[in-house]
């Protein structure tokens, strides 16, 4: 009767195997990002001051904002992660690395900002 059972160990083990990303996620990750604060930002930039006055025009300027600054920030994440896997390996110290890591989040969001 024990041989009608599945191998549960089994079909656990081949269902939870590591899967290899696509060599290009993360260059579609970034240029996604890229685009998706180009567009809030554009959005930002369409917008016209005199429409403040009514609070139904807040909409789309607050959420191109939130969009545009979570978008922002991820695409910083993700460029600062790659830079930090390189200085991992010629890093003395783990305050020679946070200082790093610290610079180029700051290079890349000023980068970021400069566009």
């Amino acid at each position: 009767m024990n041989e009608a059972l599945p191998n549960f160990e089994l079909l656990l083990r081949e269902a939870l195997a590591p899967v290899e990303p696509p060599a290009d996620l993360v260059e579609r990750v970034e240029s996604a990002l890229q685009a998706i604060t180009e567009m809030a930002a554009d959005e930002l930039e369409a917008w016209e001051l005199s429409a403040m006055r009514d609070p139904r025009n807040w909409v789309r300027p607050v959420v191109a904002a939130g969009v545009g600054a979570t978008a922002g920030t991820a695409l910083v994440i993700l460029r600062v992660r790659a830079k930090n896997k390189r200085h991992r390996s010629h890093s003395n110290d783990i305050l020679e690395l946070a200082e790093r890591t610290l610079k180029d989040v700051a290079d890349e969001a000023r980068h970021l900002l400069d566009r």
